[in-house]
């Protein structure tokens, strides 16, 4: 039956087939169910919402149909974020889509305080399943933060949207019509989402905390001006095994904050 499988994954253009069907044949509960998940594959859902997870830093990560799929080299912006991260910190997770990042973190330091945030109201149902016990916020960046963590950040953490809107026809079909737009279209250099996080995070950094932010090899230099833009320091690491870039950014020593934000509203 598994090599059935391997034939129609290979012949509707899977690369990599064989892996393929056998997560297929692992998720499905009897041969009729798996000729189901194998049809769905065919015609062109991601497996990840096929089987309904994905496989993130050694976990499996619930992904719902129409909640953007964590991509491998995102392991890369969990690396970095737990690196000297202390137990009992607070992080907070920007464009949390399925809370994959915010998951592997809390997985990964004892005792962090996480809050996770997104705009899209699936993604936010599904965070909340993968971060039970930690706080999911649905609504725009910062806004649906509690004012009381202003000045407390040790860490945020963004993969925000960076495909140029141009390009988004250009990603494979599996992502362009199965996953929300608003997970990919980072405007017309692809940095209009990432400028407005930097924008921002000042504000709720503790001294000494950090803001990574996930980026395009290619756009990070742009990256590196709209944190220098937000009164941030910037330095630039990648992985090349995982074609990762990630951009750190912290507050300079003796550098002005603004006002922290009115509770009215809050």
């Amino acid at each position: 039956m598994v090599v059935e499988v391997v034939a129609r994954l290979r012949a509707a253009g899977c690369v990599f087939a064989e892996d393929e069907a056998r997560v297929l044949a692992q998720a499905a509960r009897d041969p009729d169910e798996l000729a189901v998940l194998t049809a769905r594959r065919v015609a062109g859902l991601p497996l990840e919402h096929v089987v309904g997870w994905a496989e993130f830093c050694g976990s499996r990560v619930v992904v719902e149909p129409g909640v953007f799929v964590p991509r491998r080299r995102t392991e890369f912006l969990v690396r970095v974020a737990v690196s000297g991260l202390r137990p009992g910190a607070v992080v907070v997770d920007l464009c949390c889509g399925s809370g994959a990042v915010g998951a592997a973190v809390v997985d990964r330091v004892p005792g962090v305080r996480l809050h996770a945030v997104d705009v899209d109201p699936v993604a936010v149902a599904c965070a909340r399943r993968n971060v039970g016990g930690h706080e999911v916020h649905l609504g725009d960046l910062y806004e649906p933060l509690p004012v009381s963590l202003a000045g407390r950040v040790d860490v945020v953490v963004a993969n925000a949207p960076y495909v140029p809107s141009g390009a988004i026809g250009l990603m494979p079909s599996e992502a362009r019509e199965h996953e929300p737009l608003v997970a990919l279209d980072g405007g017309v250099d692809g940095l209009d989402v990432q400028r407005r996080v930097v924008a921002g995070a000042v504000r709720w950094l503790a001294p000494g905390g950090r803001l990574l932010v996930e980026t395009g090899a290619r756009q990070a230099a742009g990256t590196v001006e709209a944190f220098a833009r937000g009164g941030l320091r910037a330095e630039v690491l990648s992985d090349e095994e995982l074609s990762a870039t990630v951009v750190v950014g912290s507050v300079p020593a003796g550098a002005v904050r603004p006002t922290a934000p009115s509770p009215a509203g809050s």
